[in-house]
């Protein structure tokens, strides 16, 4: 019985797993997501500038992900509500995520972020329904979300493709960002918290 168990997991993993990496292999209306994303992080750690991101639901959890490890490689990110997040100026980013190409708090986040002169990166599956007029610049990843038509419940529902998604990607932007930082594994490692 456990034979079969496993196998049936590393089944449905392996089918997980090939429809998230599946959205890497469409074409995109922009430059891959990975070359924008870390071009921007790049140019932000550049030109002396914080790292904030935001995002709604599990989006949002994503971006919280990219944040610690951002951190983790030694720049200055932040998560937009915590306690701790400095004001947001010109030579800042922020990096937010609207699957459906918008939500009003993420439009709403993106315009105070712009009007103070940072520049605004948003993450989304549908570019030609971004709202917020207040974007620098789009990465777009071609995955399903919750605002698709016709939605395939039987693996991922919802948006779980989208998250997956920015999940690997940001997998990705990490491995080079430390490549281009000089950041070796055990620099990374030492700035995890010992406070668990």
């Amino acid at each position: 019985m456990a034979k079969v168990e496993a196998s049936e997991s590393a089944a449905l993993a392996a089918q997980i797993c090939n429809q998230v990496s599946s959205v890497f292999a469409s074409p995109t209306s922009s430059p891959p997501a990975l070359s924008t994303v870390v071009e921007e992080i790049w140019a932000a750690w550049k030109r002396g500038g914080k790292i904030m991101v935001y995002g709604v639901g599990r989006e949002g959890l994503m971006m919280k992900a990219l944040c610690m490890r951002l951190f983790h490689l030694g720049l200055s990110a932040h998560c937009v509500f915590d306690m701790t997040t400095p004001p947001i100026a010109p030579p800042d980013l922020l990096i937010a995520s609207a699957g459906p190409g918008g939500f009003s708090t993420v439009d709403a986040i993106c315009g105070v972020g712009r009007s103070a002169g940072a520049r605004v990166l948003l993450l989304t599956a549908q570019p030609s329904w971004v709202k917020c007029g207040s974007v620098s610049v789009v990465a777009h990843i071609p995955a399903q979300t919750m605002a698709d038509a016709e939605q395939d419940l039987a693996l991922l529902p919802m948006g779980s493709v989208y998250e997956g998604a920015m999940f690997v990607l940001f997998e990705m932007v990490v491995y080079k960002l430390a490549q281009l930082l000089g950041q070796s594994p055990h620099q990374i490692t030492a700035r995890h918290t010992n406070l668990e």
